[in-house]
Parts: C-alpha cells; sequence; structure tokens
C-alpha cells in the first residue's frame, strides 16, 4: 500500500534529512508514528501525499507516485496535516463543497461521526473551537473511506473525553483494504488503537514492528534493583523501583508501553536494532 525505497530528501544540499530510506507498510492496518520535533515526521508524511518531491528513490502510495498528484491518487488518500483551515461557510456547504472530490465520501458517515463526537452542526465552521474544527476534519478524513488516511497530530486540541472518543471513531473505520497512519506526539493517545508502530530518529527509522511483535521479543516490566543478568535495554526511575524494557527470553506477556519503548529506542539505538534485526 505504501512502499517507499531508497529515498533521499532534504530542504537544501547542506540539509538532507533522509538517506537511503526504506519504509513498508500494508492495508488493514493502524500505524503509528513516533520521533522528536526535528525527526522528519512531518516531512516524511508530505511525501506521502506529494507535498514534497524526492531527491532521490521512489514513494509509491496505493499503486501512485504521490508527486505527479493525479486525480486517480487524489481520490485514493486524505490527508489531515497539524495547522488546519476551514472556510466561513455551513457544515452542508462544506459536504457540497469537499464531498465530491471523494467517490467514497459518506455523508451519513460523516454525520454519524460528527454526532459520536459532539461536535455542533448549525454553526458557521469558523465559529467554532479549534478543538470542534479538529474533529470536523478528522470526522471529514474518516468518511471520505480513501484507501490511505494519513494524520499528522490529530489529537491536539482535543479534551480527554474526545481523544478516547478519537480512539473509538478511528478503530471503528479501519477496512482490510484501508491503511491509517497517525504521527503524533501524544504517545498515550494511540494507546488500544495502533497495530503497528515506526520509530523515526534523525532522520532514520529505527523500528517498523507489530504490537505483536514488540510484544514476544519485549518484556515491559517492574524491578526493585536493576543488573546485568535481566538483560534490560532501557531502566528509568519509578515509585517501586525502576520501570524497565527487557529481552523477553521467557515469552512472557506484558503490555506494550510505548511510551518508554519510544525512550528504549531511541537511547538504546544498537540494543534495539540487534534485537529486531
Amino acid at each position: 500500500m505504501i512502499s517507499i525505497k531508497n529515498l533521499t530528501f532534504g530542504y537544501s544540499p547542506k540539509k538532507i534529512m533522509f538517506r537511503d530510506l526504506n519504509l513498508s507498510l500494508q492495508p488493514g492496518n493502524i500505524y503509528g508514528l513516533l520521533g522528536k520535533n526535528g525527526a522528519g515526521k512531518s516531512s516524511l508524511l508530505r511525501l506521502m501525499g506529494g507535498l514534497l518531491y524526492p531527491t532521490a528513490g521512489t514513494v509509491s502510495v496505493a499503486g501512485h507516485t504521490p508527486a505527479r498528484r493525479e486525480p486517480a491518487f487524489l481520490q485514493e488518500i486524505a490527508f489531515i496535516p497539524e495547522e488546519i483551515y476551514l472556510p466561513t461557510i455551513s457544515l452542508n456547504r462544506f459536504i457540497d463543497t469537499m464531498g465530491p472530490f471523494y467517490p467514497k465520501f459518506d455523508e451519513s458517515q460523516f454525520r454519524k461521526y460528527l454526532d459520536e463526537f459532539d461536535v455542533p452542526t448549525d454553526q458557521k465552521l469558523t465559529a467554532l473551537s479549534y478543538g470542534q474544527k479538529k474533529k470536523i476534519t478528522i470526522c471529514f478524513g474518516l468518511a471520505t473511506n480513501t484507501r490511505v488516511l494519513i494524520m499528522d497530530e490529530p489529537t491536539n486540541g482535543l479534551d480527554i473525553p474526545s481523544k478516547s472518543q478519537f480512539r473509538k471513531v478511528v478503530s471503528s473505520a479501519l477496512a482490510p483494504d484501508r491503511l491509517i497512519l497517525i504521527s503524533t506526539h501524544q504517545v498515550r493517545d494511540l494507546d488500544h488503537l495502533i497495530d503497528g508502530i515506526i520509530i523515526i530518529d534523525e532522520s532514520e527509522i529505527l523500528l517498523n514492528h507489530s504490537l505483536v511483535d514488540i510484544g514476544d521479543r519485549l518484556m515491559f516490566s517492574t524491578l526493585s534493583t536493576v543488573t546485568e543478568a535481566d538483560r534490560v535495554l532501557y531502566a528509568e526511575p519509578s515509585l517501586r523501583g525502576y520501570s524497565v524494557v527487557m529481552e523477553n527470553l521467557d515469552q512472557e506477556d506484558s503490555k506494550v508501553d510505548l511510551e518508554r519503548l519510544f525512550n528504549a529506542v531511541v537511547t538504546n539505538r544498537a540494543g534495539i536494532k540487534n534485537l529486531f534485526r
């Protein structure tokens, strides 16, 4: 569904962001893209959306080359940027204007999502709060039913109840032939939502695996003390001793802690790479 091969990209010859980057994502999954500020998450999403152009290598999305921005490609992808803009029109006018661009757009589905998010539908879009505007863009993106949906920091501006609703609505919109990719700094917002996780740091993809695979290889636990025999890959102090990420030598079950996983990957690059190679 999304295939990136030997990608090189930079904003100038002296500022190369990606060099020979490779990534493969499959339909039927919700992926989380994590990285520190400046790691290149938004640039990578824009390359997938055809809003930026690779210097070398190839990007393929749903069988299309995004940089060409062909109508057939634009009908198959919905892109929700971090910074959103809505015109000074009514919701009905918005539907009439934007809906026809997406052949699979479902107005009843869109209104159902709005109702679940408790978004008022009788006001001009610009009269709504930032959080409500964000909900409208999320609901519309889901209701386009495009094969690829990309969201950049979608939970910014959402309150705690809305973030919980976000997870429910997004998970309900997944289909076997659909791929959803979410980039966020709010790691906890992806709990109980994503199937796979991509971690990017210093312009390199350090991890691209399913949570099932990660749970098979890593153990998330709490230890009173940490010794070399524990095969600890990452440890941070906690009230009960140390919250750790360890090699799962005995194939024990544990819940993948996304925040702890991210810290382990970026601070122990060699150890994680060796375990997942």
